[in-house]
């Protein structure tokens, strides 16, 4: 029998306070046993709810600092909940506001597909003196340092196709009063594994074989420079700092390699059919499978 991940049902009247920050209805109430949560509102036909959960299942089987996320209801709405990760006296300062720190004609207020949010400054940030790991993380062996978990971050984007590190999905939280910064653990991953497609689509892809060209398309939040028109693929952003952190990234690319994949086919056997289409599962699936791939295959240049 099918061990299904829960759903919690929210209460009609339970939201405190609407999230503004995003393109997604969210809102922050308090679960008895969660504490301060964020509920997010899965559009219609996105697939919002299941590659968010997902997603945050296989940082967890990396290793990874990750937003805990769960499936939810909200007057019959699906969505998912995730409990805030911002200890007592902490603060979360999001990448755009760090990055304007660093260049003062940054544009934080502008959103997606902003060119000047280069791996290369994004790189600089993590270099801050004084950056720790993220809180309440044990970091693997050889992971000292909080740029070497930004390798692992950037691992399970190219895993999972998720295009959508922009600046407001990459952080800090800093410890108050004193200012310690620590990177912030990785959330916000719901616009991967083709979540966004029509069933219509999958299938053609599957029965033509032509997954491995949709994920070699998949492009991040990054560009490589300024002046670039296209953002790089989230593959290519992986490569690139894996060449830059070779040891970082050969630890990542080993928790990698010890996941296993019946252990991923798992996952997605485990999210309700009510949420889930077995098409978008096997497409997510395969989708894993072929990504993990060359992404291992990776590793004979790095040693």
């Amino acid at each position: 029998m099918t061990n299904f991940f829960p759903i919690i049902e929210i209460p009609d009247d339970a939201a405190q306070a609407e999230e503004a920050m995003g393109t997604k209805f969210k809102f922050w109430f308090h679960h008895p046993e969660l504490g301060n949560c964020l509920f997010k509102l899965a559009r219609s036909n996105t697939g919002e709810d299941w590659s968010e959960k997902i997603a945050a299942e296989l940082a967890r089987l990396l290793g990874l600092p990750h937003t805990t996320y769960e499936l939810a209801t909200w007057q019959g709405q699906p969505g998912v909940i995730s409990p805030s990760f911002l200890p007592k006296s902490t603060a979360l300062i999001h990448g755009n506001d760090i990055l304007a720190g660093l260049v003062s004609i940054y544009p934080k207020n502008q959103g997606y597909k902003l060119s000047q949010h280069t791996i290369t400054i994004v790189l600089e940030a993590l270099k801050s003196p004084g950056l720790k790991s993220p809180l309440n993380w044990t970091p693997l062996a050889g992971i000292a340092e909080a740029i070497s978990t930004f390798v692992g971050y950037l691992l399970l984007d190219a895993w999972i196709s998720n295009g959508d590190r922009h600046h407001e999905n990459w952080g800090f939280v800093v410890q108050l009063p004193e200012g310690i910064p620590h990177l912030a653990p990785t959330y916000d991953h719901a616009s991967c594994l083709g979540r966004e497609l029509l069933d219509a689509t999958r299938q053609k892809r599957i029965q033509y074989r032509t997954i491995q060209q949709y994920v070699q398309k998949s492009r991040s939040a990054f560009y490589q420079q300024e002046s670039d028109k296209q953002l790089m693929l989230t593959f290519d952003v992986f490569a690139a700092i894996a060449h830059d952190y070779p040891r970082s990234a050969t630890i990542w690319l080993d928790q990698l390699a010890k996941v296993p994949l019946q252990a991923v086919k798992a996952l997605f056997e485990r999210i309700p059919a009510s949420r889930i289409s077995p098409l978008a599962l096997e497409f997510g699936h395969q989708m894993l499978e072929i990504n993990r791939s060359r992404l291992l295959h990776l590793r004979k240049d790095l040693n």
